[in-house]
């Protein structure tokens, strides 16, 4: 497992290490077990016929029981990081991504992030292409939410350095919070195969300073990539696989496709 590099990332670490220590001793025990049993109970030449052992009450009570608390024990463990990663025990979130998975792309969605012309809130996003890889740009030591939408198929979005990834469905918004406690670059890419060009779904996440994620929204915004509401894609979404590496696409263009809902 890669070193986590947010704070609900712990969480996970703890009990992916967690489940693996209780089936490494379980396994050790019950190997144990029928070693000791084959080598105890091994047929010898005076023995015409073995005992014959029918019933032993309290072994099992045992074998009954104990499974039973290994499974309340980890189904608690695993409510317990559930609820931590998204975020169901009204931690205050300070930051909003709208994730859009496309074919064969990603779109990510800064609502009510920039004061715009009148002083109105608006979003502003970043949609990559089958030939660009799009960055996703979140600031340090601040909970961000990331809400999951899909206009076509099933994609799942993940990255390594979270130890997380959630399903991308349409129809169904899925959500998930992080708290990145450093600065860095981080690879993610889509885990659900979602056709034949699946393979270009790939994104980069830069963790910044809060001074230089306003700068990114900044930057953002005075460039055109900006919408009343997060949008569902950019230009061909449905078709990216044919745009051709000397094409490009403004923030207007990709201005007028359609919006979430």
């Amino acid at each position: 497992m890669p070193d986590p590099v947010t704070v609900e990332g712990e969480s996970t670490l703890a009990l992916w290490q967690g489940a693996w220590i209780a089936a490494l001793l379980t396994g050790g025990f019950v190997w144990g077990l029928i070693f000791y049993v084959i080598w105890r109970y091994r047929r010898r030449h005076a023995d015409e016929v073995p005992v014959q052992t029918r019933y032993n009450l309290p072994l099992e009570i045992f074998y009954t029981i104990f499974p039973i608390i290994m499974v309340i024990v980890f189904f608690d463990h695993t409510i317990k990081t559930q609820n931590i990663v998204l975020n169901d025990e009204d931690v205050p979130v300070q930051n909003t991504v709208v994730v859009v998975g496309q074919q064969w792309s990603w779109t990510f969605n800064y609502p009510d992030a920039v004061d715009g012309e009148g002083g109105e809130a608006v979003n502003v996003y970043e949609s990559g292409t089958g030939n660009d890889i799009p960055k996703l740009v979140i600031p340090v030591d601040k909970t961000t939410r990331f809400e999951l939408r899909s206009p076509d198929v099933i994609h799942d979005f993940g990255v390594p350095g979270f130890l997380i990834k959630m399903d991308v469905m349409p129809g169904q918004d899925n959500h998930f919070q992080v708290t990145p406690k450093k600065t860095g670059t981080y690879a993610g890419k889509c885990y659900e195969l979602c056709g034949v060009y699946h393979s270009r779904m790939l994104f980069t996440v830069d963790v910044v300073s809060d001074e230089e994620y306003q700068e990114y929204l900044r930057g953002q915004y005075d460039a055109g990539f900006t919408s009343a509401e997060p949008i569902c894609g950019g230009e061909n979404a449905d078709t990216q696989v044919g745009i051709e590496p000397d094409e490009e696409v403004s923030g207007d263009e990709l201005q007028d496709e359609r919006y979430c809902q």
